[in-house]
């Protein structure tokens, strides 16, 4: 084999880059139950300055806020604009 294409993934383990990261999956959630309100929203700050790091664009973020009985449910949505974006996002969490 002279070259290294998609047709030659069963065999070196290759694999186009583009066929990954296709830019349709822009958007990175966040869930969790908090105790109170303010604990809550010091997290959607820290996530908000990571995702200000990553951004090459303004990312938008959409926090949601509901009530539950053993707390505050926040539900983040993170829409960078593009993949790559979001993965360097996705990964500086972990």
């Amino acid at each position: 084999m002279s070259k290294n294409t998609a047709d030659e993934t069963p065999v070196c383990c290759c694999i186009d880059v583009g066929s990954i990261i296709d830019n349709t999956d822009c958007t990175a959630t966040y869930s969790r139950v908090f105790a109170t309100r303010a604990e809550a929203e010091e997290t959607l700050a820290a996530l908000s300055e990571k995702a200000r790091a990553a951004e090459s664009e303004p990312c938008q973020i959409v926090p949601r806020y509901t009530e539950e009985a053993d707390g505050v449910r926040l539900d983040i949505d993170f829409t960078f604009s593009c993949q790559a974006e979001t993965m360097i996002f996705q990964l500086g969490l972990r």
